[in-house]
């Protein structure tokens, strides 16, 4: 149990690394990694889903630092806050879509404590195109329904202009949980390799 609780605080102190570091620009630039948001809450539900009692928690506190990180970037940094509407608050629906998403395929993942299943993985990359795709979705509608910028806009000629935006949102989050996978995947042969020994085959 001490080994999952351990685990459990070293995956959340990534995923809120991963906060800080990234949310500040959506896109990323020369010296900025892209925003690993949507990737953070899929995997947070994904890895997180066999701590049920701390999940909730965890997944408010990821939610409350987004918004902290957004605050200081328009506030203190002087970014546009072109995003900050009362549509806004649909992002709360998003993430919580992504983290939904992620625990309804831990299962089919991980097997208590056991590793990855390889031959899941096809599975987990369709899960996360579908459920990032989902939340672009809900977030990019709801900000045109909501946020008051597009009153003389059609939802055809939004949705032309938001599908621009479709392919690099939903490739820089599976490309982030790709490399959270290989990451993972690379601490079980390590683990397997040092749990090893000759003894075993005797």
């Amino acid at each position: 149990m001490k080994l999952f609780q351990d685990r459990m605080w070293l995956i959340v102190a990534g995923l809120m690394l991963a906060i800080a570091a990234t949310r500040f620009h959506h896109f990323g630039s020369a010296v900025s990694l892209p925003d690993a948001s949507y990737a953070v809450f899929f995997l947070g539900g994904l890895y997180l889903a066999r701590f049920t009692r701390a999940s909730k928690v965890i997944f408010l506190a990821l939610l409350l630092e987004a918004g902290l990180v957004d605050y200081y970037a328009t506030s203190v940094q002087g970014l546009s806050d072109f995003c900050i509407t009362p549509a806004y608050w649909f992002l709360i629906a998003a993430y919580g879509s992504l983290w939904f998403a992620g625990q309804w395929f831990a299962p089919q993942l991980v097997k208590e404590d056991h590793g990855l299943e390889r031959k899941s993985l096809v599975g987990l990359a369709l899960t996360a195109g579908v459920a990032t795709s989902f939340a672009f979705l809900l977030s990019s509608g709801s900000f045109y329904l909501f946020s008051e910028h597009f009153n003389n806009m059609t939802a055809t000629e939004y949705a032309s202009r938001v599908l621009q935006y479709y392919g690099s949102y939903v490739s820089v989050a599976l490309l982030y949980v790709a490399c959270a996978v290989a990451i993972h995947m690379a601490f079980d042969i390590i683990r397997n390799k040092s749990a090893y020994s000759p003894s075993d085959t005797a």
